[in-house]
């Protein structure tokens, strides 16, 4: 009997005090990596604003990802801790991760890529669902609204209905339209004959008046405003205005501002270019 107590004293102390003491660590860092997580996601929520549940989407998805990266490579860790403890051979355990990483590697590159490109495209936040984006990618241009995001792909809706599914590691660059604001630009072509002072003139006082519409202060954060004449042609003159707008707004800004420029001149008997240009004086 002592010699069998003696053999499990033996045993515990060779054998599972390792094991719970592998164990028990594990669990502890597991304890304090959820709750860095936690603290980290806090930090990232901030305050609530107009896109907090897009924002509450991203961070989740972002932390979610960094807790179960880390968990994995703890429970590895400690998983082959308790197996060389027990006396278990990890060479042929190594080598059999080394064949199958290798095959792996070759036939999942794509995926590992756009996985760690679309966490760092939430890490660092370049865009968001129902954002407005142009994407260049290794194949073509991508214009469009996020419909969804994943670590792997992104889904833009096109403005003629096509729905674009986008490897994230295909993404070279990312152009932002939903961000800040946005610059509404429209040029206006008068024909030869007709003063650009006096056509800047009639243009400032059509937007001195829409500058007091309730519509358009809520679209436009500044403007718009007459630059003057942007270039000529052989058939006329091109005058270019700017407003600064709410980012979503931008193309109703340039409908609106065409639509009563248009309307304006044609009450002032200004024409639209056309025909040959004049002869030489």
């Amino acid at each position: 009997m002592l010699a069998q107590v003696n053999a499990d004293e033996s045993w515990f102390r060779e054998w599972g005090l390792p094991v719970i003491v592998t164990l028990v660590i594990a669990v502890v860092v597991t304890v304090v990596v959820k709750i860095a997580v936690g603290r980290f996601r806090r930090r990232l929520e901030g305050a609530p604003n107009l896109t907090q549940e897009i924002n509450l989407v991203r961070i989740t998805t972002l932390t979610g990802a960094l807790s179960t990266t880390a968990l994995a490579i703890v429970w590895t860790i400690a998983v082959l801790i308790v197996l060389d403890s027990l006396g278990v051979p990890l060479g042929p355990i190594f080598a059999s991760a080394g064949v199958v990483g290798i095959a792996l590697g070759f036939g999942a590159q794509s995926i590992v890529k756009d996985t760690l490109s679309g966490f760092f495209i939430l890490l660092e936040n370049q865009f968001g669902v129902a954002n407005t984006v142009e994407l260049q990618t290794t194949a073509t241009l991508v214009h469009g609204r996020v419909e969804w995001f994943t670590l792997r792909a992104t889904a833009v809706r096109a403005y003629d209905g096509t729905l674009h599914i986008v490897p994230n590691g295909n993404i070279v660059v990312v152009s932002n339209k939903s961000r800040g604001w946005a610059r509404a630009i429209v040029d206006t072509k008068i024909a030869y004959g007709h003063d650009p002072d006096e056509v800047r003139g009639i243009l400032d006082e059509l937007f001195a008046d829409m500058r007091t519409d309730e519509q358009m202060k809520d679209w436009v954060m500044e403007g718009p405003n007459v630059l003057g004449v942007e270039t000529t042609s052989d058939t006329g003159v091109v005058i270019r205005a700017v407003a600064d707008t709410r980012p979503s707004k931008k193309v109703d800004v340039e409908r609106a501002m065409r639509a009563r420029i248009t309307k304006r001149l044609g009450e002032r008997g200004i024409r639209a270019p056309v025909g040959a240009p004049p002869p030489p004086a």
